[in-house]
């Protein structure tokens, strides 16, 4: 081998990389021409061209595909239509698995030894009620037992059930007959399987195979084949619904109503699926009269389909609509509002206005049902029997959504209605009303959109989000507290209303209870009759047949309990009304308020502010101020010199803690926010006839997001020394702070970095420069010009370094390629290692 290789084994080694290079680019440009230009472009194209209504849109189509206007705008589109598809899909998928292995419902299985399994249901219904007389109080759990039993849902109906059945007893025999000879022909199927034409026509599918990325040009099959599967979901779940809901709207007259809701399409396919959901039902019964057991079982199927998809549509996006929207409508007087002000929002931006309704309700319903999880830790297991319990293992919506029959969903949504807009009443409406009443000048408050201060409403956006909310919702103290004033709150109530029993249940009784309860379970064991059905709905029954709810525990009931319970729900809304008061006026929101302006006064003046961020500076002083006096009293019972020692401590901890926060939350960003703006900021937007204005709070906030995000990358990449450092930082934690390591291995190296990057140039444009004897329009364009220059420049750099790199490894690789013979395992010596080295030939050994 030479020393050098030659110049045209270089070249001949680089045409060849370069031709590789120029196939993949070819390939992986037809595959992103495919799958994110074809695939999105004929789906947008054929759903325009189903929902235009006329049939030369049909015929234009293929011409209509090939059409090159408005390709930005349709391929986005037609990304949206495919995301919509492929989630039908495998939400269908996902349904299927849910009905089989969870069990049908018991009127769409009802050839399946339907009589004894409606005997059996019906004995182990009495047999709950039964043991629930033992057990605990009559009335509560045999309402639950009623309420939670998934199938067999009520006895009288379980009785006609059976007199129905036994009377067709001989045409369902001959249908079990039918079954059974489809059985044995599926079996004979079966028996025909060849497991080797299976395994060769299922080859091993990967993503880089179904996408193209492997090479190969089988993902063309696959194109066609999603395109088909769009097609077909467009036709069946958007195309067919959405003109049922058309011709039957516009049948009763109801189109006008329809267009003035700015939401057409989506009211009136949502209109559609529930005429097909009704048509489908009838035509269940049809077939089951007439016994087409196949239909009938199809049909049933389809009705599953749509039903729990409306159900998924009500409880993701009606229900919260609906409460974003009482919620707003309650407190119209608390920002100095009316209905008029809404409509005329909602006739501007109607997408908008929804969405950020939707969205106000979830966060609603969210922290509603995580209140409920915090009452279910600390009151009585069965307190809460009338709620589901979504903790609990057993809890699976989608099961319920499938067989409980939909007037009890119906039930359920009024019932979920009426509670969440009465706590809405009670804690929005009826406190602004006693507000305004007492307190005229207080209300409403300033919620202006917009700002006349010269700092920018983005940096206190963003104060809020990077530092107020990250402090307050990491702490866990928030939750424990109001844990502690719903627990006294319930022992209080409890001993006035003598209700402990109930609310809190008996430490006694529950040690009983806890001894008693194996024996008790082992004996419903033994004599429980088996469930007819197999898998997850087996399972479900078994549990919800077994006596009484889950975690039910016995209660002492004293005299006169529906009055002690009225007096119980009148005393809730009183203490939730009173709450609702404290915290919309004294103390927390009027002090947090005036603690909060005072406090942004000093940074925004006489300038008027959205009271949302003075209320969230007073709460973030106003928590701190509360963390410190609870931590005091915590150490008041070790003693003057645990608690002078313990401050000590804790002073040393808070003034290393402030000098790392000053150096890297307050000099870090801001450099970084300054850098970010002479280089790409000022740029852009500031022409070379304007001086650009700095706002440091404003650099600030932004530096504050971009350090965020560097230090999340930085942490996501490789290992090196910045991304060690900060680990070794995170490990340590506040606790354990090391000033000196992080000043010297952290602050230090990147204020060094940042420094060095806005001085050198303004060094070099403004002592440089003027020294050359240039014009002054040229020391201006040097001055606004140098920073981006010498990004561009380091860039560059990092670039060229980077090829240097490559060339390299091709260069080794040519080498290997035409003058490598082998390659051997040589074992290392340590006093021969440089007489090895130098005898080895290059790349010859490779351990």
């Amino acid at each position: 081998m030479p020393s050098r290789l030659p110049i045209q084994d270089i070249f001949a080694g680089l045409v060849t990389s370069i031709g590789t290079a120029i196939r993949y680019w070819f390939h992986y440009t037809l595959v992103a021409f495919a799958w994110l230009g074809v695939v999105p472009l004929t789906a947008c194209r054929i759903y325009k061209c189903l929902f235009t209504g006329s049939v030369s849109s049909l015929l234009t189509l293929p011409l209509d595909i090939l059409s090159t206007e408005n390709l930005l705008a349709d391929c986005l589109q037609g990304c949206f239509v495919v995301t919509c598809t492929l989630c039908a899909f495998i939400s269908l998928v996902w349904l299927r698995e849910q009905i089989v292995h969870g069990g049908a419902p018991q009127w769409l299985e009802q050839n399946q030894q339907q009589p004894l399994n409606g005997v059996g249901q019906q004995n182990e219904a009495q047999a709950v009620v039964n043991g629930g007389v033992e057990n605990a109080v009559l009335d509560q759990p045999a309402n639950l037992a009623a309420e939670n039993v998934v199938v067999g849902e009520n006895p009288e109906i379980q009785e006609e059930q059976v007199d129905e059945e036994e009377d067709d007893n001989e045409d369902e025999e001959d249908a079990v007959v039918e079954d059974a000879a489809d059985a044995n022909n599926g079996a004979q199927d079966d028996m025909n399987w060849n497991a080797l034409e299976w395994d060769r026509a299922a080859e091993e599918l990967t993503w880089e195979r179904m996408l193209g990325l492997d090479g190969s040009l089988v993902f063309l099959e696959h194109v066609f084949w999603v395109v088909s599967l769009n097609t077909l979901f467009i036709l069946v779940f958007a195309f067919c619904p959405y003109h049922i809901g058309h011709f039957s709207i516009v049948g009763l007259g109801f189109e006008e109503y329809v267009q003035a809701s700015h939401f057409e399409g989506l009211i009136t396919t949502i209109v559609g699926y529930v005429l097909l959901a009704v048509t489908l039902i009838v035509c269940h019964g049809l077939a089951a009269l007439v016994k087409f057991q196949r239909s009938r079982r199809l049909l049933g199927v389809c009705y599953i389909v749509v039903k729990v998809s409306l159900l998924v549509v009500v409880e993701i996006g009606v229900f919260p609509l609906i409460c974003g929207w009482w919620l707003d409508i309650c407190s119209l007087e608390m920002f100095d509002a009316t209905l008029k002000d809404r409509e005329l929002s909602f006739q501007s931006a109607p997408g908008t206005t929804m969405f950020l309704h939707w969205l106000v309700g979830m966060v609603y319903v969210f922290y509603f049902a995580s209140f409920i999880l915090l009452l279910r830790e600390v009151l009585r297991p069965g307190v809460l029997w009338f709620l589901r319990n979504l903790n609990d293992p057993d809890f699976n919506p989608v099961q319920e959504m499938i067989h409980l029959p939909i007037y009890r969903h119906l039930r359920r949504f009024i019932l979920s209605v009426i509670v969440f807009g009465s706590i809405v009443l009670l804690m929005l409406w009826l406190p602004i009303r006693i507000i305004k009443y007492l307190l005229p000048n207080f209300l409403p408050y300033n919620v202006m959109l917009y700002s006349d201060a010269p700092v920018s409403e983005l940096s206190l956006e963003l104060l809020l989000l990077q530092v107020v909310l990250p402090a307050l919702l990491e702490q866990g103290h928030t939750r424990q507290w109001l844990k502690g004033l719903v627990r006294a709150w319930t022992v209080t109530a409890g001993y006035l209303l003598d209700l402990h029993s109930y609310l809190l249940g008996d430490q006694e009784e529950n040690e009983n209870n806890a001894n008693q309860q194996p024996n008790n379970q082992h004996a419903r064991n033994n004599n429980a009759i088996p469930v007819v059905g197999e898998g997850l709905h087996a399972a479900h029954q078994a549990i919800l047949q077994q006596g009484g709810p889950v975690g039910f525990q016995p209660y002492r009931r004293p005299l006169k309990f529906p009055l002690r319970i009225f007096l119980l729900i009148v005393f809730m809304c009183i203490t939730l009304l009173i709450a609702s008061l404290i915290c919309l006026t004294l103390p927390v929101f009027v002090f947090s308020v005036f603690v909060g302006r005072w406090l942004m006064s000093f940074w925004t003046g006489t300038a008027k502010i959205h009271e949302l961020y003075t209320a969230a500076c007073g709460l973030y002083v106003c928590w701190l101020s509360i963390r410190a006096v609870t931590v005091l009293v915590a150490w008041m019972p070790q003693g003057r010199r645990v608690i002078f020692q313990k401050v000590k401590e804790w002073s040393l901890m808070i003034m290393k803690t402030l000098i790392v926060a000053i150096l890297l939350a307050g000099v870090v960003p801001l450099l970084l926010g300054l850098l970010f703006e002479l280089v790409i900021v000022a740029p852009l937007r500031v022409p070379l006839d304007q001086t650009p204005l700095f706002y440091p709070w404003q650099d600030w906030a932004l530096g504050v997001l971009h350090a965020k995000i560097i230090a999340a990358v930085t942490l996501m990449g490789p290992q090196w020394w910045l991304k060690t450092v900060i680990e070794q930082v995170y490990a340590n934690g506040i606790r354990n702070i090391d000033l000196h390591f992080i000043i010297r291995k952290l602050a230090a190296p990147v204020i060094s970095v940042l420094l060095l990057s806005l001085c050198v140039p303004y060094i070099i444009a403004s002592g440089v420069v003027p020294l050359l004897g240039v014009t002054a329009e040229m020391q201006n364009l040097v001055q606004r010009r140098i920073y981006p220059f010498l990004l561009m420049v380091v860039v560059l750099m990092g670039i060229l370094s980077f090829q240097v790199r490559q060339f390299k490894r091709l260069y080794e690789h040519i080498k290997n390629d035409k003058y490598l013979v082998g390659q051997r395992l040589v074992n290392y010596e340590r006093k021969s290692g440089k007489q090895g080295t130098s005898t080895t030939p290059p790349q010859s050994s490779q351990e």
